[in-house]
């Protein structure tokens, strides 16, 4: 059975279709000034059904002045709002990376203290000698389902001995369990932070999307 899952939003973006298209724009400000000049009409006509029929042929209709006006207004408006969108300064290619984040990412979740129990069994039971690593991992993940977190949060944990014993196992089992994806982050040419955080050498000039 599947692991329950939590969709969680992170980011405030708005993808290009998720914004108006600059013909849909123009469609709007002549929709809306074609009303405008109704509803003025109506005001000074009154309930004179005979001079508002007469006059909706005129109302329908938008000089080239107009319209250029309106194309203006209307260009400036999709330009802001695409700056605001928090990809303009991203190329087609960067902004298509980010589309599959939109709306959020699923975490996985573990919905109660059993389910804990089953998942710590479950890793001690292969790998028995890992018991300290997996205790702490129980006690996060029992508290995750206790709180009703949205995901499972447990102590950051460093495993420490020597090479075969199965630490990088035990941490892919781990995500098996979890049924989350497991990345492996090679930190022996530079500090390990530096590819965690982003600010090894070539990204100086970068900007986050």
């Amino acid at each position: 059975m599947p692991r329950a899952t939590t969709t969680i939003p992170f980011h405030a973006l708005r993808f290009e279709d998720d914004l108006p298209t600059l013909h849909e724009v123009e469609r709007r400000l002549k929709t809306f000034l074609r009303g405008l000049r109704k509803q003025r009409q109506a005001a000074q006509t009154g309930d004179d059904d005979d001079a508002s029929e007469k006059m909706d042929q005129f109302f329908d209709y938008l000089n080239e002045a107009e319209r250029r006006k309106i194309r203006r207004r209307a260009h400036r408006y999709v330009q802001r709002l695409d700056a605001l969108s928090g990809l303009s300064h991203l190329s087609e290619e960067n902004r298509a990376k980010l589309t599959p984040m939109r709306g959020g990412l699923p975490v996985t979740r573990v919905t109660s203290e059993h389910e804990a129990d089953e998942i710590a069994a479950a890793l001690h039971a292969e790998m028995p000698w890992m018991a300290p690593a997996t205790e702490a991992v129980w006690h996060g993940l029992r508290a995750s389902a206790r709180e009703g977190l949205p995901g499972v949060r447990f102590t950051p944990l460093v495993l420490i001995g020597p090479p075969g014993i199965g630490k990088s196992f035990w941490a892919r089992r781990l995500a098996h369990h979890l049924e989350v994806p497991a990345a492996k982050i090679d930190a022996t040419g530079e500090p390990a932070s530096f590819a965690l955080t982003g600010s090894q050498r070539g990204w100086g000039s970068a900007q986050s999307p």
